[in-house]
This record gives structure tokens, sequence and C-alpha cells, in this order.
């Protein structure tokens, strides 16, 4: 493995119900390990057809805000072509085109730069699947 380039992979609990996971603390913590100080950016990708990566601000009522816009936009019912698993269940494959299952961010000086009010958090409607991996990788 290069030292320009670092990859993780984190088991990450999202539970039985709709949720917005906040990931800011586990990006961090990577980057405390492998930016030593360097600038690059962190690439965090959910590797799942169910669950996306949003920045957005959390334990303000944003994240909820955001589970009853995708709720919505895309009603858990009986319209979707998809249909195996839960009802509505093919709502939660439509999820990623709109919150990507990617997002690629700057690090200046070792550190995670964002906003004062942004999460990097997993999003994810899907019920039926309890755990989810994130990937986390710098490139310096």
């Amino acid at each position: 493995m290069s030292d320009a380039f670092t990859t993780r992979v984190l088991n990450v609990a999202s539970g039985s119900r709709e949720t917005v996971v906040d990931l800011t603390h586990e990006c961090q913590a990577f980057l405390r390990e492998v930016a030593a100080g360097r600038d690059g950016l962190l690439n965090v990708f959910i590797p799942h057809a169910t669950a996306g990566v949003a920045l957005v601000e959390t334990g303000s009522g944003s994240d909820d805000d955001l589970l009853a816009a995708l709720h919505s936009l895309l009603p858990a019912d009986d319209r979707w072509q998809h249909r195996h698993g839960s009802p509505g269940h093919g709502r939660d494959h439509v999820v990623p085109a709109i919150v990507a299952p990617h997002a690629t961010l700057p690090v200046v000086d070792g550190r995670l730069e964002l906003g004062t009010w942004q999460s990097v958090c997993l999003v994810d409607t899907n019920t039926s699947n309890t755990e989810r991996r994130v990937r986390l990788s710098f490139l310096a």
C-alpha cells in the first residue's frame, strides 16, 4: 500500500428503521491515523444499492427532515417496479440516485474540511439491511 493512498472499511449498524448515521467522528479518526498533516481527499463510499452519503446538519432535526423529504419524494408503497423484499422496498433502490453513494471531501493539514454545521452521514432507508459497510479512502 502506498503512503499516498490508504483505505479502510467500517462496519456500521444502521438498525431496522430508516436512519441517518453520523460518520464524521469515524472519518476524522481515520484521517488522524493516515493523513499525518497532509493535504488530500477523503472519499466516502457506500457499496450498497439502497443507501447513500449526505453532508447534512445533525442533531437539529435536519436529519429527520431529510428522511421525511425522501419519504415524500419516494413513498414506500406498491408503485415500484422493483418489488422483492418489504413493501415499498423498490423505492430504497432509487435512494442512491438522489443521495449519492459517495462523497469526496477536502482534507487540509490532515483534517477534514467541513462547513460549521456539516456532518458526513450514511443515509439508509432500507429497514431489511441492518448492517452497512462504508469504505473510507484517503488520497494525499
